[in-house]
């Protein structure tokens, strides 16, 4: 792989020695060899040096969109000769406040920066040079816990913006939600109630229903709660938070006089604490039959448990009505005993049908094909 060209917005020569020392410093971490995967994939590295890479979006032209949660910065790759390595990085902007969530629509990218929706126009032919982003809404709250944000355009041409409840668990108006936004910024709306703090959404190819994962509450021990895959066919559906979570497990705090029956149950449980994040349905045409328009989730991993859950990515099987089958490990090995060298975040499709996976432990981009 050729060095990544580190082209940014500061002249300063300090700034560029540090991409440099972050690069090998990821390239030292990164340890491929130890994922595990079905028979006939592949795993390879995609980029290195992405600074806390976490959501993904790709451009009209073939620019891969990166945010990042602690870096504050926006990143631009090229894969230039289109050997599946980028080959070159921009700077996009930088100094933003956890610009996590990332999304393209006709020239223009979208930033997801906490309080701020912001908006760089044209943005593919002007790379080297970026422009000044048009703050498209100010409205979100500025809140630091559960404020990063994953954006992604629905099939309704709105922009669906995630606010995540700004506590373990609490109940105030105006959070644990995801709302939806015209593109000019107007009719924010509440689309989906009741979720503590969702990181990761899709749509399915085939029917259009909405799917998002939500990260379940802390506390109630090693194995409680579960974290959720859910489905919301339409807008207003509350899923339970803070009152219920999972299915049936009432919440010793607020879940006094609360039935979790009147709330949408998971479409399928996941693992306690696993942190699930960017999910996606997989529509390439490179992976086999069995594997289309099924759901791929990254589980970044546990932090308070006594012992680490996560780390890798799973997949969740569908059957020809949208019933989750089967709930299982996709690709693993991030994690090693109770140590983790990686931390998988998003994941996205590539108009070659392979899937590209985001790590902002070790500031990568992988890349997984299917040779049979």
């Amino acid at each position: 792989m050729q060095p990544l060209a580190r082209i940014h917005r500061s002249p300063l020569l300090g700034l560029a020695l540090v991409s440099i020392a972050a690069a090998n410093s990821a390239l030292a971490a990164i340890s491929l060899d130890k994922i595990n995967l079905p028979q006939g994939f592949v795993i390879e590295t995609y980029a290195e040096g992405v600074e806390n890479a976490r959501q993904m979006a790709l451009g009209d032209n073939g620019t891969l969109f990166v945010g990042s949660r602690r870096a504050g910065k926006v990143r631009a790759l090229v894969d230039t000769d289109q050997d599946g390595q980028a080959d070159q990085q921009f700077l996009i902007d930088e100094g933003l406040t956890m610009p996590t969530g990332v999304a393209f629509r006709d020239g223009a990218l979208y930033v997801a920066a906490v309080n701020r929706i912001l908006r760089y126009d044209n943005i593919e032919a002007q790379l080297a040079n970026p422009p000044e982003p048009v703050v498209l809404s100010d409205a979100f709250p500025s809140d630091a816990h559960h404020g990063w944000k994953y954006i992604a355009f629905g099939p309704d041409d709105k922009l669906y913006v995630p606010v995540g409840a700004p506590c373990n668990i609490c109940d105030e108006p105006g959070y644990a939600s995801i709302k939806r936004m015209n593109l000019d910024g107007s009719g924010i709306e509440d689309y989906a109630l009741g979720v503590r703090n969702s990181v990761g959404f899709d749509w399915h190819p085939q029917t259009g229903d909405f799917w998002f994962t939500d990260n379940g509450r802390d506390h109630l021990g090693d194995d409680s709660p579960p974290c959720e895959l859910n489905r919301a066919p339409q807008a207003g559906m509350h899923f339970g938070y803070p009152y219920c979570h999972g299915a049936d497990i009432s919440d010793p705090e607020f879940g006094e006089g609360k039935s979790c029956s009147n709330y949408e149950a998971p479409a399928q449980a996941l693992g306690p604490h696993v942190a699930p994040l960017g999910m996606t349905f997989y529509d390439g045409q490179q992976f086999p039959a069995e594997y289309q328009n099924q759901v791929f989730i990254p589980e970044h991993g546990s932090w308070n448990r006594s012992e680490k859950i996560g780390y890798r990515i799973m997949l969740v099987r569908l059957d020809a009505e949208s019933n989750a089958k089967t709930y299982e490990v996709f690709a693993d090995g991030w994690l090693q005993g109770q140590n983790e060298w990686g931390r998988p975040v998003d994941l996205l499709v590539a108009p070659d049908g392979s899937l590209l996976v985001s790590d902002d432990s070790a500031s990568a981009i992988y890349r997984i094909s299917y040779r049979p």
